[in-house]
């Protein structure tokens, strides 16, 4: 049987921490006019704070053989809230004006600088549950207080995370000098930084320039020794920026000037990816940033970046481009979910159900066994016939390698000559693009998708290098709906 009475333990020690007779150390508190000096126990001490065993621990000299109680400073710590850590120290209690939530920041302050990892969890806890308001009207002070050390974690998370989401928190304060390169460059890794990339790259500037007080704001004033400090300062920062995501005229305007910044071969590909549309850069791109984008699909197969892609190709936008994924997000539809094949069957029967007399469809099919996604554009509607086709000029199909490869992507456009036969209809059939991209049922199986092919008939590009029958994993059909 195991009992634990530890009110009457903790009451015995806050008693300890009172008596003036048994005491071995005392600690100087505070600076200026306000210091107080408190006694206490080496022993408590030392077994409850790793800060304080390692202060006292340090000089031999500290073990004092003559009677003399041994004396330590502290400054940077207030005497009020020394002794509030004196309490938990001794009693495993904690104590505090709820309303005076900067209070809490001095005591979670020196609970951090003590190595109290107990109470620094509690209090970081305690704050995020409850203190969101005042810590986003502080938020100088949080990001200070929490980045300056390597313990404050919970709070180091709640900063970043608020400035992805509010930016200007961060960029907008008066002395960028106070914004630390960690957190700097942790904010500007996310993809959901919630900001344009022209203005990241421009606070990013702004902050070099922070770091460096006597380089001047022109550039065209500025030396090779200049570009050498500002290069080594941002070292951190440069390959994070997406510059591919920037429009031609924030190129010419805004990097253009900068230019001796870049990596040589960066710049170049940069320069020619608005020169030639055609172009593949050599190096790796960073996709864009996903903005404001709550709500615009729900979709296990494809994420934001080809939706954006899918968008481009509908309103004609780039369609040339073999870098229009990495521009900024366009996103101007919503994609309104008519049938999921896992949830509502892969039957042509469902497919008619849920999708036909419903204009602008795109479908989304995962091919079975392979990253592999492939899909197409129907302006018109679907429709329940047998062997009869859908003429439009602004159907297409397309093909990815897998949801986060680009650099194989195929567009392919209904044949101008042949569309009379963009669209084929027919009972047994799912969304089917001519033979191109064929979904539909074997006359011995009129419930599942088994006959799954694409042979080039009436679009210009072949969207598979084979025209062997495939498996559907999965298949999605939206109606896109202009926001």
């Amino acid at each position: 049987m195991l009992s634990q009475f530890f009110n009457r333990l903790s009451e015995n020690y806050i008693e300890i921490l009172n008596d003036d007779e048994y005491y071995d150390i005392t600690i100087e508190i505070g600076k200026g006019s306000n210091i107080k000096v408190f006694r206490a126990h080496m022993v408590i001490l030392c077994y409850r704070s790793p800060f304080l065993r390692k202060t006292l621990c340090s000089d031999n000299d500290k073990k004092n053989n003559d009677g003399i109680p041994t004396h330590i400073k502290l400054s940077n710590i207030s005497p009020e809230t020394f002794q509030i850590i004196l309490n938990y120290i001794y009693g495993g209690i904690i104590s505090f004006d709820e309303n005076e939530t900067l209070e809490i920041m001095k005591i979670l302050a020196a609970a951090d600088k003590l190595r109290l990892q107990e109470l620094v969890e509690y209090l970081q806890k305690y704050l995020i549950e409850n203190k969101v308001e005042w810590m986003e009207q502080n938020f100088g002070l949080i990001y200070q207080i929490s980045f300056k050390s390597g313990s404050l974690l919970e709070l180091q998370k709640f900063c970043t995370d608020l400035m992805a989401k509010s930016p200007e928190k961060i960029f907008k304060l008066s002395d960028l000098n106070l914004l630390l390169e960690k957190p700097l460059v942790s904010i500007i890794r996310r993809d959901d930084l919630q900001m344009k990339e022209v203005e990241i790259w421009e606070y990013v500037l702004k902050w070099g320039l922070a770091q460096n007080p006597t380089i001047t704001l022109d550039p065209d004033t500025w030396t090779n020794e200049d570009y050498k400090t500002m290069k080594n300062t941002l070292q951190n920062c440069l390959p994070l920026i997406r510059f591919f995501s920037l429009s031609s005229e924030e190129f010419a305007q805004k990097i253009h000037p900068y230019r001796r910044l870049l990596d040589r071969q960066l710049y170049e590909d940069l320069l020619n990816s608005y020169l030639d549309p055609n172009i593949k850069p050599s190096n790796n791109i960073l996709l864009p940033r996903c903005r404001n984008n709550d709500g615009i699909i729900d979709s296990g197969i494809v994420n934001l970046h080809i939706i954006s892609l899918i968008s481009r190709w509908v309103d004609k936008i780039d369609i040339k481009s073999k870098l229009a994924y990495a521009r900024e997000l366009y996103l101007p539809y919503k994609f309104k979910l008519l049938l999921r094949g896992s949830q509502d069957g892969f039957t042509p029967k469902k497919f008619h159900e849920l999708c036909d007399n419903i204009p602008h469809t795109v479908t989304f099919i995962k091919i079975k066994e392979t990253e592999e996604i492939i899909g197409g554009y129907n302006p018109l509607v679907w429709k329940s016939l047998d062997n009869e086709f859908g003429e439009t000029k602004d159907s297409f199909i397309f093909s990815f390698k897998s949801k986060n490869n680009f650099d194989d992507q195929i567009l392919s456009h209904v044949i101008h000559q042949k569309m009379n036969r963009a669209i084929f209809y027919h009972t047994k059939c799912g969304p089917t693009f001519s033979g191109d991209l064929f979904i539909g049922v074997k006359d011995d199986d009129s419930k599942v998708y088994s006959n799954n092919m694409c042979t080039k008939l009436h679009y210009e590009k072949e969207i598979r290098g084979t025209k062997e029958n495939f498996l559907i994993e999965d298949y999605e059909v939206f109606q896109i709906i202009k926001k």
